[in-house]
């Protein structure tokens, strides 16, 4: 029997297993390195495939989810620039709400919208706090969704918003420093994060190197999420993967 993705993301958070998201944005892939890159991450074992942008077509996230799935057995989850943004060819989609922000519409409100799309769309749905870090520069997701991002600094706000989201029933957490982000997200305040919350904790924005994502698991991430680095470098997926099986090896 084939579990749901959240109940295997908490099973492998239980059993301290780190494991590796690639994020592709549609409206930047090309079949060919998409080619290249979903064959790289079959034979490296990458976990997850997440599907999003801030600024998506619907036509571009269909084809490119179908693409994926024609090609690699490794689970396709909609990472939605907006609630509103779903494909029923994906496995699962990360319901975000944005509990870092003051946006009701992002919090409730879109979510609404979808919520007839995503009953028609029968895709396993994975309610998910999505808490927006700053990551030293204005990001496609600020400006989008009008909120503020919490200071880098401040480690007990990211914390305790993590926890409300938690008491509120959501099932993972999401921290991003956002796409294109000048630095990642500060190990104490994944740390900070860690020891408040007992479900998965996925950490992604403005890692470009393997001793940035040694710090983010060390630090509490379960998965760490790499995007801009692998459309400069794609050839960087193998070190960053053979990253994650080290911690298997401890």
């Amino acid at each position: 029997m084939n579990l749901p993705l959240l109940e295997k993301l908490k099973i492998s958070k239980n059993q301290q297993i780190k494991q590796l998201a690639v994020l592709i944005d549609p409206d930047k892939a090309k079949n060919k390195d998409l080619d290249y890159l979903v064959g790289l991450a079959e034979s490296q074992e990458v976990d997850y495939f997440f599907v999003g942008g801030s600024f998506l077509k619907e036509e571009n996230t269909n084809k490119t989810v179908n693409h994926i799935k024609s090609i690699s057995e490794i689970p396709v989850v909609l990472f939605p620039g907006s609630p509103s943004q779903i494909s029923p060819y994906a496995d699962a989609i990360l319901l975000l709400s944005l509990i870092s922000g003051r946006n009701p519409d992002l919090l409730i409100g879109r979510h609404v919208e979808a919520a007839p799309k995503l009953l028609q769309a029968n895709i396993e749905i994975m309610p998910t706090g999505y808490m927006l870090i700053d990551g030293g520069r204005a990001t496609a997701v600020s400006y989008i969704s009008n909120t503020m991002p919490i200071p880098a600094d401040k480690g007990e706000i990211a914390a305790f918003t993590a926890l409300a989201g938690v008491q509120l029933g959501l099932q993972i957490i999401y921290m991003d420093a956002g796409s294109g982000a000048l630095y990642s997200i500060p190990s104490k305040m994944i740390q900070q994060v860690s020891a408040l919350v007992d479900v998965p904790i996925i950490v992604g924005g403005g890692i470009r190197s393997v001793a940035q994502m040694k710090e983010a698991y060390t630090s509490g991430a379960d998965v760490v999420v790499i995007g801009n680095a692998l459309e400069k470098n794609p050839d960087l997926l193998s070190e960053m993967a053979a990253c994650k099986r080290s911690f298997a090896l401890k």
